[in-house]
């Protein structure tokens, strides 16, 4: 199997999965742009889209690990020559996966109030909170579908259909958001945030439609649940424990700065809410050089090509710094028309525009982190990405950050913790790559 890597190999998979992957912060900065915008309690409503946010990410991003397994393990078959022996793996991740979101619904639906209540909302806020909330966890267990069948495309070498199936949803939301939101005058009522909140919930369902109808039609993995389990499907609810663990470790990072910036007052939760949205969308476009390590280092971990791992890494690398440099010229050239995007309110303005620059600066320190964490997850690697997160998190980030609040940097504190906090993900990473694939490939 040929194993050398080259520009093109590696923008063939990066550039759908750039695409697919920016949709996800899309369908936020979507919601964020629109309610931001409305006529009735704008900052209100911004805060509450803020905050519901990061909890429903909280929550796809702990369950929605099945992608990074399920691409991780099919991948390394791929590698091996032998998909065939782990066709009916996807159908299994799949129904544990969705099984587990219904129960999420039914856990968190009827404490809603109480969960926001520990993101220090309050008044309007709380209760816009709990009406997007409830509406919008419904469309929770067609995001769990199509992550996963996302993961199956992926180790399959192949991004194109998540590409087609991202847009779909991301055109849909977009359309949606305006008709509902604003309503149309003598058909559709105006819904304000409630509008946002079905716009992503049939957004989500299209996506998970159309998922089920490529990996159906494209492929020849079925989706139908069958016994007996896949001898793999133990080592994929291993790497999901780990990842259960380290998800739940970068959701504290995101809850405590969610939380921080709302006590601080509303003005500066909305400020957060369009700076985090706008650090999800640099992270989603970086993502997409960091699914191609993701993709190709299971692929080459199979074929046992070592030597081609190294070069994959060091390309990567490069292509990495290029990206986030990249990113935050053109979100300097473009700092204070994008704040206007999202709100008109002078003093959100002002909190924003304090600290966006951080968030530039931090994109090509971004690219190296998530490009390494996406190359570990396809070398099933899944234990030293938990540790690494724990250590980041719990050792770097929190602490630092209460050190910071306690000086009154509020905002500021909040992005000088995630810059730190992101170099510790990325340099042990890169140490570790390196210490254990150099003295492998100079053997091979």
């Amino acid at each position: 199997m040929p194993t050398n890597i080259n520009l093109k190999q590696i923008n063939k998979l990066a550039i759908p999965a750039l695409i697919a992957g920016v949709s996800e912060p899309i369908l936020s900065l979507t919601d964020t742009a629109i309610v931001g915008n409305i006529g009735i309690n704008a900052t209100e409503s911004l805060a509450a889209v803020g905050i519901v946010g990061a909890f429903i990410s909280m929550l796809i991003w702990v369950l929605g690990q099945t992608r990074s397994a399920i691409s991780s393990i099919v991948s390394q078959y791929v590698g091996a020559d032998n998909v065939d022996a782990v066709k009916n793996l996807p159908a299994q991740a799949i129904f544990i996966i969705t099984s587990l979101s219904l129960l999420i619904i039914i856990g968190t639906y009827p404490f809603a109030q109480n969960i926001f209540k520990l993101y220090n909302a309050s008044g309007v806020i709380l209760e816009y909170s709990v009406d997007y909330y409830k509406i919008r966890v419904f469309g929770f267990p067609f995001t769990l579908f199509t992550i996963a069948v996302f993961g199956t495309f992926r180790g399959l070498q192949n991004t194109y259909y998540p590409m087609l199936i991202a847009i779909i949803g991301a055109s849909a939301n977009i359309v949606l958001d305006f008709i509902l939101v604003y309503g149309i005058e003598g058909y559709i009522p105006t819904m304000h945030i409630k509008g946002a909140a079905y716009a992503s919930v049939i957004a989500q369902f299209l996506m998970a439609i159309f998922s089920a109808y490529y990996l159906l039609t494209k492929t020849n993995i079925p989706l139908r649940f069958s016994f007996p389990f896949n001898p793999e499907i133990k080592r994929f609810i291993l790497m999901i424990l780990n990842l259960f663990v380290r998800t739940l470790a970068l959701n504290v990072t995101l809850y405590f700065a969610s939380a921080f910036s709302t006590s601080y007052g509303k003005q500066y939760i909305a400020a957060y809410t369009i700076a985090i949205n706008l650090w999800f969308l640099g992270a989603f476009i970086i993502d997409g050089y960091a699914s191609a390590g993701n993709i190709l280092s299971g692929k080459l971990i199979g074929a046992k090509a070592y030597t081609s791992l190294i070069e994959l890494s060091n390309k990567l690398i490069k292509y990495g710094i290029a990206l986030g440099t990249t990113i935050a010229i053109l979100g300097a050239l473009l700092y204070y028309p994008l704040g206007t995007l999202f709100t008109k309110d002078p003093q959100v303005l002002k909190e924003f525009y304090n600290i966006f620059w951080i968030v530039l600066l931090m994109q090509p320190l971004c690219a190296l982190a998530f490009i390494f964490d996406g190359m570990f997850k396809g070398l099933g690697k899944m234990k030293i990405l938990r540790n690494v997160l724990l250590f980041s998190t719990f050792i770097v980030f929190v602490p630092i950050l209460f050190w910071l609040d306690a000086l009154d940097f509020k905002l500021y504190g909040i992005f000088i913790a995630f810059t730190l906090w992101i170099i510790a993900r990325g340099l042990p990473l890169i140490i570790k790559f390196r210490k254990e694939f150099l003295p492998l490939s100079q053997k091979a």
